[in-house]
């Protein structure tokens, strides 16, 4: 749900140092908001100061927040711990990797750029392919079709004699 952040009451924090809310802010302003807060029904929050600071800094009025209900003060400050303790960071092995695909696909390399225009070529010339030889089959099919089919007798009995029938009695 969407909290108004001049609502929201923030009690003493474990966290002292809020650390880089710029990078934060910025982030917020290209992806927008993530992960929600958690605020009791009375609006304290329960978890995430760094978010509203950001989002306090670029001028929002809203926040989307989660309602922790039917918690006392001590399960209140495990869940302002646990959202901080049990996250993990990317190693920089991690970090560095996930850079480098992004730049990839951020900032193909020509190669990359010429093999994708030839498949998008490609691609399209099977297309324009594949049409042409289902109109050429529709078009057989129209010219080899019976001009009428007839629907079949109900029973042998109305049925009508062909000659072969007649001969094959010896009539």
């Amino acid at each position: 749900m969407q909290v108004n952040i001049e609502d929201i009451k923030i009690p003493a924090r474990v966290r002292k140092d809020v650390g880089n809310i710029d990078s934060l802010a910025e982030s917020l302003k290209r992806s927008g908001q993530i992960t929600p807060i958690s605020v009791t029904h009375d609006m304290t929050l329960v978890a995430g100061c760094r978010r509203v600071t950001a989002a306090k800094k670029l001028g929002w009025k809203t926040l989307e927040a989660n309602i922790v209900e039917g918690a006392d003060e001590a399960r209140l400050l495990e869940i302002e711990l646990e959202e901080n303790v049990y996250r993990k960071d990317f190693t920089p092995e991690e970090l560095l990797e996930g850079y480098k695909r992004l730049d990839k696909l951020r900032h193909p390399t020509v190669g990359r750029r010429i093999g994708r225009f030839f498949a998008g070529v490609w691609g399209r010339c099977a297309f324009w392919r594949r049409r042409k030889r289902k109109a050429a089959a529709q078009e057989v099919a129209s010219e080899t079709a019976p001009a009428k089919i007839e629907a079949p007798a109900k029973n042998a009995a109305e049925a009508e004699p062909d000659d072969d029938d007649e001969a094959a009695v010896g009539v």
